[in-house]
């Protein structure tokens, strides 16, 4: 479906023109119309998938067509990470360019003066981190008795954080009259009892529950653990690494790594939860810019971050979980791109990769990298490791989906709205 389809108001037709949106993506045409109705919504999809647009929309519309007292909160967009909450708050001032619809961001990290500034000024759109917004609730800063639309974004990290608790206090300072919209890429029995709680006969909606883009090619690299920077540093010297992003299981691994591949010429940017808001903001920007090829980062940059264009996702460090897993690899292969997901592997991950393959529902192919000496490390001899591995994992034949050679071909893509 076009944009034009739904009863938008021509202050956002005009502004999804201006952005290029022309199609609709499934979530986006499965939520908005209950939506702009007015209904509670609860919103499953992977990331990726356009439903940041899918709430914006709807929620600008409300703001636009309802007269309402000025200086007042009137809607409320709760995020787990300052990242998100950026991405989020960039959308919505995309979208409502040609309003006077006036937004904030709300997080931590950074000083609080310039938010209480603009909260003090009066905005009718917060875009916030439970914590922080807490504290500004806590001072006197804002009140949110006049909100009349409040979305939860990611709402299963939020609970992965521990921030349930902190949402349901804030929500308990909302009106009751409120539209609630809940999204989140899986429901954990504790998501289920709040969407009992806080929204009112919701409609549901759900898109690619659980399961990475179709455009994405899977593969498994075995390697020793000692030999993992020197695999990297081959996986990118074949590959075509127009965009690509590594994640590490800690904040001092990424550091490690990042130096190490810069030492063998390659831009690299590090984000992890150590890093200042500032340094994260810059790397982000470096990395979507083309500023860097290489953004090495810990899991905090496996959801909600819309960056676009990553070419290929490699995972120095298996995840923890099948769900981990998907979040870190939705980041490529999205908006109908190609994509490609590496992960290295040693002979102690095999349980690990096995969850993963039945999430995916399908064995992942195990590729070997000609001409590799798996035998002599060079750049990472910090520790032994299992001497097995290369050799255990050989008699692994690729699914018949999974099948190919790196790098994939250069992406093809349609313009659809985040």
């Amino acid at each position: 479906m076009d944009f034009g389809s739904f009863t938008l108001d021509a202050r956002l037709q005009r502004a999804v023109a201006a952005a290029g949106y022309t199609e609709t993506t499934p979530i986006q045409e499965a939520a908005l119309p209950p939506a702009l109705a007015g209904r509670d919504l609860i919103g499953t999809a992977q990331t990726g998938t356009g439903k940041t647009a899918a709430f914006v929309l709807p929620l600008l519309q409300t703001l636009i067509t309802r007269p309402a007292r000025p200086g007042r909160v009137r809607a409320l967009i709760i995020t787990p990470t300052r990242e998100l909450a950026e991405q989020v708050h960039a959308a919505v001032r995309q979208l409502g360019k040609f309003t006077k619809v006036k937004s904030a961001t709300v997080y931590g990290g950074v000083g609080m003066a310039p938010q209480e500034q603009a909260l003090r000024r009066g905005t009718e759109v917060i875009v916030a981190c439970p914590g922080r917004l807490l504290d500004h609730m806590g001072r006197g800063n804002v009140d949110l008795g006049s909100v009349e639309v409040l979305v939860l974004d990611e709402a299963d990290r939020m609970l992965d954080m521990g921030f349930l608790p902190d949402v349901r206090r804030i929500v308990g300072r909302t009106s009751r009259e409120r539209q609630t919209m809940l999204f989140s890429a899986t429901f954990a029995p504790e998501l289920e009892r709040l969407a009992q709680d806080i929204l009112r006969d919701p409609e549901r909606v759900a898109m690619g529950i659980a399961a990475p883009a179709e455009t994405i090619e899977h593969a498994l690299c075995p390697v020793d653990t000692n030999q993992k920077t020197d695999l990297l540093v081959r996986l990118l010297q074949d590959a075509d690494a127009r965009s690509v992003l590594v994640f590490t299981r800690t904040k001092h691994r990424a550091d490690r790594v990042a130096r190490q591949i810069e030492r063998c010429g390659y831009a690299a940017a590090v984000l992890h939860s150590n890093r200042s808001q500032g340094q994260r903001q810059q790397a982000l920007h470096s990395f979507r810019t083309g500023k860097v090829q290489l953004l090495v980062a810990t899991d905090i940059a496996a959801r909600g971050l819309d960056i676009a264009a990553v070419s290929h996702v490699i995972n120095y460090d298996i995840p923890d979980t099948a769900d981990a897993y998907i979040h870190r690899v939705g980041r490529t292969g999205r908006a109908e791109r190609s994509g490609a997901a590496l992960t290295l592997v040693t002979a102690d991950d095999r349980a690990t990769v096995r969850v993963i393959e039945r999430a995916l529902g399908e064995p992942i192919c195990v590729r070997k990298v000609d001409g590799f000496d798996y035998g002599q490390p060079t750049l990472d001899t910090s520790r032994a490791a299992a001497r097995s591995a290369p050799t255990s994992w050989s008699s692994r034949a690729p699914g018949p989906k999974r099948a190919g050679r790196w790098p994939l071909n250069k992406p093809t893509v349609r313009r659809r709205a985040r």
